[in-house]
């Protein structure tokens, strides 16, 4: 199918999959069991802040949704990610402490600029732009989120030796919930991007958060994989 042809979901998932995540070195290293245990605390404590953030995400999109039902869809997603005991943030503490990391350690750490500029991004995105672009950004995450969580859970079994119920719960969860999330958000990309005066807005939002996150795992790589190979 051609660009002139395409539906705007199908030109966003074709960005998408140019800088997927699961492209980037830092993910292929952890496939391999490459990683060393320092490097996914780095990456834990560093990733905690976008995890922390993203119900933020939600609620800007809730409130920039025009619809009603459609809203409704948002707040499920965003009651899954912050009510209780079982938010996602806490799920993610979960994971630190299988690595066995103090907490306040994750929750207190030192930000690279592109982990700041990733969560800058997703913010700007879902608060500042239209509901076509809100949904955009948590759609180009949110579609991805299940494979990769697939892929880490394997990593972290077979190499890392984390196969605790409670310490993968955070990807276990993620699996089913983002493959709805990212059902929903595929649905109202496509309604509310196809509107004229929206394209060109939706593909730059994509364009956007899809370097933000190729970037933020850059940072991360450069921070606790490259450095360390040159030590």
């Amino acid at each position: 199918m051609t660009q002139a042809t395409a539906s705007i979901a199908e030109e966003v998932d074709r960005i998408i999959a140019e800088r997927a995540m699961l492209k980037h070195p830092f993910y292929q290293a952890w496939q391999r069991g490459e990683l060393t245990l320092d490097a996914l605390r780095g990456y834990a404590a560093q990733y905690y802040h976008h995890v922390l953030a993203f119900p933020q995400y939600v609620s800007g999109a809730h409130a920039n949704c025009p619809d009603q039902k459609d809203r409704q869809e948002v707040l499920e997603n965003l009651i899954e990610e912050e009510r209780g005991e079982e938010n996602h943030p806490e799920l993610w503490l979960r994971f630190s402490d299988a690595l066995e990391m103090p907490r306040d350690s994750v929750e207190n750490a030192e930000l690279l600029p592109r982990t700041i500029e990733l969560v800058d991004t997703f913010k700007d995105a879902t608060k500042n732009g239209s509901f076509a672009e809100a949904a955009t950004a948590l759609y180009c995450y949110e579609s991805q989120v299940p494979e990769v969580a697939k892929t880490k859970i394997a990593g972290l079994k077979e190499f890392y030796s984390i196969d605790s119920p409670r310490g993968l719960q955070f990807f276990e969860v993620h699996i089913e919930a983002d493959e709805w999330h990212a059902e929903v958000g595929r649905k109202f990309v496509e309604r509310y991007g196809n509107d004229p005066s929206e394209r060109e807005g939706v593909l730059e939002t994509a364009r956007r958060c899809v370097d933000a996150l190729w970037t933020f795992l850059d940072g991360v790589y450069e921070a606790e994989v490259a450095l360390e190979a040159a030590g």
